[in-house]
């Protein structure tokens, strides 16, 4: 099955910016690229609608305009791209979620047209990146020129999603052929002088990154020999303030759903959302596919 790169397009300055990145990372993938554009009634404002009370709503002219002018910008850039557009009756998010069952990747960007500019990260990006069928790719900031060169970054963990998110960013790593940099974030001692039995439970704690870092590599390096894969661990208030911190320099991070801390029923935890909003590059959660 040739699973499409599938990109969330609404016309607004947020999404043309996913729309590029969806479509190096289908050309990096050999994959073709669907733009899509959810439509409502006017009236129904997500909710489902009878159709025999208000008529089913008719695919937009201007959107599919919009649609086929970005495909031919596209296709333009990035010579040999495959571009198809679909208009689809719902909302942008569950169109999104339902796409993704199909996808090798969806690409959302952080505000759509009904997004506040305030807001960092919109409702619809949020909605994906939880419930996908398959990886997510949150493209953010849109608001400056995003480095395509610098490593890939990947937070570890220990936990099955974290194992998830190291193998999805060593494959990115790959086909991007920057390194791969594996992050261990540890708590922050200060600058404070510490008792003895805080020092030896830090020590422990560093033992146990190491540990993981290096049997986090020893699995990339066996898939994946000629990457460059370097192990970082790092001290921070919090994982989610040390993985924000690092992705400064990063032309990706990559995340899992869930960490160790995390709690079953939650399908996006804590330090992926922080990472969705707060990044200083894009995004990638990593979901398996369906």
């Amino acid at each position: 099955m040739n699973r499409p790169v599938v990109v969330g397009v609404d016309g607004s300055p947020s999404s043309f910016v996913a729309a590029e990145h969806a479509a190096r990372a289908a050309v990096l993938r050999s994959r073709p690229l669907l733009l899509v554009h959810g439509y409502l009634h006017p009236s129904g404002y997500g909710v489902p609608l009878n159709p025999y009370d208000l008529g089913v709503p008719a695919p937009s002219e201007e959107a599919q305009q919009m649609l086929e002018r970005t495909a031919a910008e596209l296709t333009g850039r990035w010579p040999g791209l495959a571009v198809e557009v679909r208009q689809v009756l719902g909302g942008p998010g569950a169109t999104m979620i339902e796409e993704s069952r199909r996808a090798e990747l969806v690409v959302v960007g952080s505000r759509g047209l009904g997004g506040f500019a305030g807001l960092l990260l919109g409702s619809v990006g949020t909605q994906v990146a939880a419930h996908a069928h398959c990886p997510v790719l949150v493209v953010r900031p849109d608001e400056q020129p995003i480095p395509v060169d610098g490593p890939v970054l990947v937070g570890v963990d220990g936990s099955e999603s974290s194992r998830l998110a190291v193998g999805l960013g060593a494959h990115e790593a790959a086909l991007r052929d920057v390194p791969l940099v594996l992050v261990h974030v540890g708590p922050s001692n200060g600058d404070r002088a510490v008792p003895e039995e805080i020092e030896e439970s830090q020590a422990a704690y560093q033992a146990e990154a190491v540990r993981l870092l290096a049997d986090a590599s020893a699995v990339v390096r066996a898939e994946h020999p000629d990457l460059v894969v370097r192990e970082h661990p790092v001290r921070a208030a919090g994982a989610a303030q040390g993985l924000i911190e690092a992705s400064g320099t990063a032309s990706l991070l990559v995340v899992g759903t869930r960490g160790r801390a995390g709690f079953a029923g939650l399908l996006l935890g804590s330090v992926s959302q922080a990472a969705i909003q707060h990044a200083h590059c894009p995004v990638l959660v990593a979901h398996p596919l369906s």
